[in-house]
């Protein structure tokens, strides 16, 4: 494995390799790896002849009043479990050479970055679309690798990048959950055990929704009054939002019609986390007229 930090270097290696015409997958990630990034690693292992993973925690998707300073970092053992992946590039940059003095350019994608997560942290995505645009430039990937737990940020990179015209296919890949349910996060080493023990609320409210669609439910306030229910157990955990959107445009909807997402936001002691899940309204049978 070829660990780069210089963003010269990490631009050079890679322009070699697409001048090649080789393949090449990204995962960018903020580190504290765990089993969701290695899922995104081995779909790009699958599918690409090269894979190359960035750890970068970005500072300026974080407002002054989050979790910068206490984000999990462990490094050291980052580079073991990539090595063990045999990734062939790693890509550590550091802040200053990320965002040169004065840095006074950003990337912001309107509409879907003010709602939902964006609404609760309205500088948080244009944070996010700067980086990876940064990320994107440099490294040159035929595919970037994404999580569907964090699925409005994956939506709107997708939009970012259609717009721009940047040449990169995105593969949205499915959420990777600890045995309980709760999707792996990096925040979720900030959880005591009693607190772990609350997180599950997130997907079992998830899944009060899912089976309330199942069951023919489309009104999402009803839907949603269901899945407080399930928040009200735990008195350690704080529900932040539950959102509706339609899968394809993003907008917000009061009414299950189509393929909808429906996100979540918690807090928990000191952690943050979001989940979400993917689902379809109740299928109506139709009966076939026959002339009598």
């Amino acid at each position: 494995m070829k660990v780069i930090r210089s963003v010269q270097g990490m631009q050079s290696y890679c322009a070699k390799l697409k001048a090649q015409g080789e393949k090449l997958g990204f995962v960018p990630t903020m580190g504290f790896l765990h089993d969701g990034h290695l899922s995104l690693v081995d779909k790009s292992l699958n599918d690409c002849s090269h894979t190359a993973v960035s750890i970068f925690v970005n500072p300026t998707q974080f407002a002054p009043n989050e979790d910068f300073d206490s984000y999990p970092r462990k490094l050291d053992n980052d580079i073991r479990l990539l090595r063990k992946k045999r990734i062939e590039i790693l890509f550590i940059p550091k802040a200053e050479d990320i965002y040169p003095e004065p840095f006074l350019t950003s990337v912001t994608v309107d509409d879907l970055t003010t709602i939902g997560e964006g609404a609760y942290r309205p500088a948080h995505f244009r944070g996010v679309t700067t980086v990876v645009t940064k990320l994107l430039n440099i490294v040159q990937p035929s595919v970037l690798y994404l999580g569907q737990k964090d699925i409005q940020q994956a939506i709107i990179l997708r939009k970012m990048t259609r717009d721009l015209n940047i040449p990169v296919k995105i593969k949205i890949c499915p959420t990777i959950r600890e045995k309980g349910g709760l999707a792996m996060s990096s925040r979720n080493a900030n959880l005591t055990n009693g607190e772990r023990i609350s997180a599950l609320t997130l997907i079992t409210a998830l899944l009060t929704a899912k089976n309330a669609v199942k069951k023919g439910e489309t009104d999402c306030s009803e839907i949603a009054a269901k899945m407080k229910t399930d928040f009200e157990h735990f008195k350690d955990i704080k529900p932040e939002y539950i959102f509706f959107f339609d899968y394809k445009s993003f907008k917000i909807v009061e009414q299950i019609t189509d393929r909808t997402i429906i996100a979540v936001a918690a807090h928990i002691g000191s952690a943050r986390l979001i989940d979400n899940i993917i689902v379809s309204p109740k299928k109506v049978n139709k009966v076939k007229r026959t002339n009598d």
